[in-house]
């Protein structure tokens, strides 16, 4: 039988389950990014002089924007870990409404519903 008792008040539409699942979640996604920012960090597998500059250099600006784009992931995975042991997980930062349990369990480290993601991302 499925417990569905709820956990603190701004957690009221997530049961015990759900939040186990998504911390393991977001325990994962924290190593996956913690591993991938070391392999980014690491050095470059072929050798400069063998590439054209022109390659060389785009290689090194990917590898830049692939790190960037990790540490962004693993800040806002680390937020929601907080979020998470603070009990103020699930709640919209802007309406501070619930964020639905279905948009939690795919992006779990979302900060907002989807109606102000939405907003936002519509903003100049």
């Amino acid at each position: 039988m499925v417990n569905h008792q709820t956990i603190g008040h701004s957690t009221t539409h997530l049961s015990a389950e759900d939040l186990a699942a998504l911390r393991r979640h977001l325990h994962e996604q924290r190593l996956f990014r913690q591993e991938q920012l070391r392999q980014l960090a690491g050095p470059v597998t072929s050798r400069a002089e063998d590439q054209p500059h022109r390659q060389a250099a785009a290689q090194t600006e990917v590898r830049v924007k692939l790190s960037a784009s990790a540490r962004m992931v693993l800040a806002d995975v680390e937020a929601a870990l907080e979020r998470l042991d603070d009990g103020s997980y699930g709640t919209c930062h802007l309406c501070r409404r619930p964020i639905d349990r279905e948009r939690l369990m795919i992006v779990p480290q979302c900060r907002y519903c989807a109606r102000c993601q939405q907003v936002r991302e519509a903003a100049p």
